[in-house]
């Protein structure tokens, strides 16, 4: 069974981060239990290193199965 939790940030505002992050780009999500508490999400920015933004940056979803492996994929590619 999978978790619940969402895996993927759709940025939805990049105010103060013009150079880390990209409207409308989907970022992979570093669980960080810690940070939710406060309201932060960790992902892997436009840096290739994984920061803290506000939540309110994003939308959380997730995606098919197939999907997440094909993002994945892309992501390896890119490395």
């Amino acid at each position: 069974m999978r978790h619940l939790a969402k895996s993927f940030a759709l940025c939805v505002d990049n105010a103060d981060y013009k150079a880390s992050l990209i409207p409308g780009k989907v970022y992979r999500i570093i669980p960080d239990p810690q940070a939710a508490k406060d309201d932060l999400v960790r992902i892997m920015d436009e840096s290739g290193e994984d920061y803290l933004y506000h939540k309110a940056h994003f939308v959380f979803v997730n995606f098919p199965r197939a999907i997440e492996k094909r993002i994945r994929s892309l992501e390896a590619a890119t490395v």
